[in-house]
């Protein structure tokens, strides 16, 4: 983007607010996780929200900027000699003031507000609005079309102009679904079924988001998957942790004495920094820790060939 302007030594600070602000409307990016797209009536109706709430805000911010300079600038500067000071130690109608004014905002933006929620959540939905079951899963997203018999993974597919009705329901922890072109964030928690409802009326493709930490997903095969099974289940469990991994060791007492290896691939140095984090260095700390490192009281586990090579392929994977 080139510069929007240079602003002279004379220009004012409203002056070059106004001109930043029309600069900054004139730019038009795209992302693919753009909250100020308007794909559907419900992300209409929040963009108005936000741009009625953000003038409110500049124009506070404008008194506040006058006044502040008609202190330093204009009644700084008055001639003649100082009068006596005030003995009052209140001013009821500036306390009124303070109060009402603030009061007065918030209800300038608390209406729409209000009124908005009521409009994009609401009990009912016309029949022929198309009905989309989802379901979250660790670690992807189920959606059911009970009108069609067709279930997709990790994509949906909406018709511009018809009403789409999202039914929510998680198959493990709390997750949270949201396609910000489109509008809308709900949490979609165990036992509860959440919606949402609008009418998405733009063509295109629109990336979605979970943004609730759901824990770091493990291997769905292949070596590090069997390497995932064995640390479960061998005393890897009793010392160390792998958070968002489940099927313990039975030996499990809750108590780790180990460092938390959840992402132990991302790590530079093993066996207490002293080695290099490699394959072959993990292989030869799993075989014999008190050989690399005496003293360690770290037990060995006798792993050998291919199940020593999945828990070292299953360890590294963890970034």
């Amino acid at each position: 983007m080139k510069p929007l302007a240079r602003f002279t030594k004379g220009a004012s600070l409203v002056s070059a607010l106004v001109a930043l602000t029309a600069g900054m409307m004139g730019c038009s990016p795209s992302y693919p996780m753009d909250t100020l797209s308007n794909g559907s009536d419900f992300a209409r109706r929040i963009h108005s929200i936000y741009v009625f709430v953000n003038w409110i805000d500049f124009v506070i911010m404008l008194i506040v900027l006058a006044v502040m300079f008609l202190g330093i600038f204009w009644f700084s500067t008055r001639v003649g000699e100082p009068g006596e000071p005030s003995t009052v130690t209140s001013d009821i109608r500036l306390e009124v003031a303070w109060t009402a004014i603030p009061a007065l905002i918030l209800v300038f933006i608390t209406v729409p507000t209000i009124r908005t929620i009521w409009a994009t959540q609401p009990d009912h939905w016309p029949a022929d609005a198309l009905t989309i079951k989802v379901i979250a899963h660790q670690w992807w997203w189920e959606f059911q079309y009970p009108e069609y018999g067709i279930d997709t993974a990790d994509e949906v597919h909406l018709q511009a102009g018809r009403m789409v009705h999202f039914a929510m329901e998680s198959a493990d922890i709390i997750h949270s679904f949201w396609v910000p072109t489109l509008g809308g964030k709900r949490d979609v928690v165990p036992g509860q079924i959440n919606s949402i409802t609008y009418t998405p009326d733009q063509l295109g493709m629109f990336y979605g988001q979970c943004v609730e930490f759901c824990g770091d997903s493990t291997p769905a095969g292949g070596s590090a998957a069997a390497g995932a099974q064995i640390f479960a289940n061998a005393p890897c469990a009793i010392c160390h942790t792998v958070k968002g991994l489940t099927g313990l060791s039975p030996q499990y007492s809750g108590t780790f004495k180990g460092p938390d290896l959840t992402h132990f691939g991302s790590r530079s140095t093993i066996a207490g920094s002293i080695l290099e984090n490699t394959p072959k260095n993990l292989a030869k700390w799993i075989q014999d820790p008190d050989k690399v490192k005496p003293g360690a009281n770290m037990p060995t586990l006798g792993l050998k060939g291919k199940d020593l090579n999945d828990l070292v392929a299953y360890l590294e994977s963890l970034k």
